[in-house]
């Protein structure tokens, strides 16, 4: 894994799965998922972070809890349906020396957490009426709410990953951490649609919001750092150009990118970046942050990814992690529509310059079928992983 992430010339081209939630809901815990992982030929990894304690406020960005600062107040009530076949909608505000935030979600259906209203998550997107996050004046109050690590929350994921690095260093197996995150978090306090027309209409907005983010990042992220993992990983799901623009990317994000990639560098640390659709046009701008790999390459999903191009310009200095979908080939494909996607995946994109093969992004679906695809797809992989494609 480590020659792969270096862009070197590994023994075989590594199959990595970036997410597998199906196998994980067997596993009692994460450490007979690892062993689950390997005992069927995987190129596993050992996660630090992964638990997290109190309400589900940030089940989206696993790594550390999320704890307010001790002057906030939290109020929250229920406003039921005026209609029949109207949604409840759930109002929470949260009282902060610098003002309140206030946001108003739809209690759809399939909403996951009864009543509670967590603070960042991906259900907040599509169902909230207000969005929490919505002027400059209010950037004040959300310091009060992204607060660092606590001394408790440290010593706590310190003792946690000492047993984890020690299994890891046992079986060999690389170590990662995280979830960093950056402008994602944008699309869970403020909208989409939001934040996109802020970009516009209010730079200043999105620059301090932008610079939170970045610093409260940045204080998560040392503590994987200091633990010594060997690959930090970032999300950003909603930083690519479905949502920015190149324009809006270079001004917005990309030097907070950098900043950080060179923070995990100094402390001898790789740095993964998930990005799975509309990372196309920025390529140019990935290569230049000194990126180790980019996660998530999805050539069904992924809007525009053209496998070739995209190892033509980052094969040798960036690590390209994915080459499969996850979704329409290993969960409802045939099989040899995911023998052949393995192929071209490991012909294109491997096996030297720097690959690690996988299933973009997440393999949930736990059928027989689906179990058959994914033993299809390791059969493929160990079959050509030594030798280059005709």
């Amino acid at each position: 894994m480590l020659q792969a992430l270096e862009c070197g010339e590994p023994d075989y081209v590594p199959l990595s799965f970036m997410i597998y939630a199906a196998l994980r809901g067997r596993c009692e815990d994460d450490f007979e998922f690892v062993d689950r992982q390997i005992d069927i030929g995987l190129d596993a990894t050992v996660r630090l972070g992964l638990s997290s304690s109190g309400p589900p406020n940030n089940r989206d960005l696993p790594g550390l809890p999320i704890h307010y600062h001790e002057d906030v107040e939290v109020d929250q009530w229920i406003q039921e349906a005026p209609h029949r076949g109207d949604p409840v909608i759930m109002h929470k505000e949260y009282h902060t020396p610098a003002g309140v935030l206030s946001t108003a979600v739809n209690r759809t259906d399939d909403w996951p957490y009864g009543n509670h209203v967590p603070l960042l998550d991906d259900y907040l997107c599509p169902r909230s009426q207000k969005f929490l996050v919505e002027t400059v004046e209010d950037l004040d109050a959300l310091r009060y709410l992204l607060t660092p690590p606590s001394e408790e929350d440290i010593e706590a994921f310190r003792a946690e990953s000492e047993r984890a690095i020690e299994f890891a260093a046992d079986r060999g197996l690389l170590i990662t951490g995280g979830r960093g995150v950056g402008m994602d978090a944008s699309a869970w306090l403020c909208g989409f649609r939001n934040v996109a027309i802020a970009a516009i209409r209010r730079p200043d907005f999105v620059e301090g919001l932008a610079e939170l983010l970045h610093t409260w990042n940045r204080e998560r992220m040392r503590v994987f750092l200091d633990v010594g993992v060997d690959l930090f990983v970032r999300r950003g799901w909603y930083e690519g150009t479905d949502f920015w623009s190149p324009r809006l990317y270079r001004r917005f994000i990309l030097p907070y990118l950098k900043k950080e990639i060179e923070m995990a560098h100094d402390a001898g640390a790789k740095f993964g970046y998930i990005m799975t659709s509309g990372s196309m046009p920025l390529l140019d701008m990935l290569a230049e942050t000194g990126l180790d790999v980019l996660i998530g390459v999805d050539p069904v999903q992924g809007k525009g990814t053209d496998l070739t191009q995209m190892k033509s310009k980052l094969g040798g200095r960036v690590c390209l992690w994915g080459g499969v979908n996850g979704f329409i080939t290993m969960e409802t494909g045939s099989e040899e529509e995911v023998r052949g996607a393995v192929r071209r995946a490991v012909k294109v994109l491997g096996p030297s310059g720097g690959f690690i093969l996988s299933p973009v992004d997440n393999v949930r679906d736990d059928s027989q079928a689906t179990r058959k695809r994914v033993q299809t797809m390791i059969e493929e992989w160990i079959r050509i992983r030594n030798y280059p494609i005709d």
